[in-house]
């Protein structure tokens, strides 16, 4: 009888054992994506430089001259990003947090090339005191704030960009605007209306700034910007003739994980990408956010360009073109933690 009350014992205790992990998931745990986006009216640097550069064949191959600038600084993978001026840590500040000179990157390395001091980037065409209807691209839905910030009168596009240069509070600030279009992709977008600045004539920069509310993670860029009677439209991309246009419709690809193996303190992912579109692709882009204090180790059958949490996988050279239905894997090595199965994986067509 002692030795049933034993064993009954030791059954209970590896049951609760086992249920452990999954109790503590329910209880520190919360569902994480990716966020990703920029302006679209009036344009990012990164977002007009991408239509500047991009080509059928999915290669980047900068017309603009600001833009090629960019490129020869930072390479072609912001270009690929151009959603992605971000700050895991940044938790919505800017004065003091972003050091001057450095206000177009957000600070963060990998778009250092964008805050060249030019007077050639693509320019947004506006009129001072108009009325306007704001886009901001949609990677991944999460509520947030955007803060948009214009130069004072007098900037010179020929100084670096500093705080100083800018007006000290927002010209329009809005929270959690409506959402439209495919999120994860170009059609995907979040909109407002809203007043341009008045009083304003020559070139200056918009600032934008998107806070989460759900994370630290915070999004800088800037819209290069000229008041001279304009509507929204857009100079310097390509030849003049306008932005490159989109991937084609029915273009689209799914991102699927799985837990390969897994030991104290890391483990062993794999992606499954699929062309889940009508047409063939010829370049692809997963983006994931870790759960805190996570980190890639190594990645391979993909190039890993994301920074801190915010992870992002391009394709390599020899698995971006996938015909309709078809489907490749990249793997990749995680350090600080176990797999979180809320983490979403999402995919965007290059």
């Amino acid at each position: 009888m002692a030795d049933l009350r034993r064993r009954l014992h030791l059954i209970s205790l590896l049951t609760l054992l086992a249920a452990l992990p999954a109790l503590v998931l329910v209880v520190l745990g919360s569902p994480r994506a990716a966020a990703h986006g920029a302006p679209m009216a009036p344009g990012s640097r990164t977002f007009l430089c991408y239509q500047d550069a991009i080509t059928p064949t999915g290669e980047i191959k900068p017309r603009n001259a600001a833009c090629a600038a960019a490129a020869a600084t930072g390479g072609t993978t912001p270009f690929y990003n151009w959603f992605s001026v971000l700050r895991s840590d940044g938790a919505g500040r800017t004065r003091g947090f972003v050091p001057d000179g450095q206000l177009c990157s957000g600070g963060n390395p990998n778009f250092t090339g964008f805050d060249q001091v030019r007077t050639d980037w693509p320019l947004t065409h506006l009129t001072s005191g108009a009325a306007f209807t704001f886009s901001y691209n949609a990677w991944a839905a999460h509520p947030g704030s955007f803060h948009q910030y214009v130069t004072k009168d007098g900037f010179d596009p020929a100084q670096p960009l500093t705080w100083d240069a800018l007006e000290s509070t927002p010209f329009r600030s809005v929270a959690n605007p409506p959402l439209s279009g495919t999120v994860g992709t170009i059609d995907g977008k979040y909109t407002w209306n809203g007043t341009l600045p008045a009083n304003k004539s020559g070139r200056h920069v918009i600032y934008t700034v998107w806070q989460r509310s759900d994370s630290a993670e915070t999004f800088y860029s800037c819209s290069d910007v000229v008041f001279d009677g304009g509507t929204g439209q857009v100079t310097g991309v390509g030849d003049g003739s306008g932005p490159t246009d989109p991937p084609p419709a029915g273009a689209a690809c799914s991102a699927a994980y799985r837990t390969v193996g897994s030991w104290s303190g890391g483990y062993q992912g794999e992606v499954t990408v699929k062309n889940t579109g009508t047409t063939p692709i010829l370049g692809w882009m997963v983006h994931f956010t870790l759960p805190g204090g996570q980190s890639l180790a190594s990645v391979w059958n993909g190039v890993s360009t994301g920074t801190g949490t915010a992870a992002t996988v391009d394709n390599a050279d020899w698995n971006g073109s996938l015909a309709a239905g078809a489907s490749t894997t990249f793997g990749f090595v995680a350090n600080g933690g176990a797999p979180d199965p809320a983490v979403g994986y999402s995919c965007m067509v290059m």
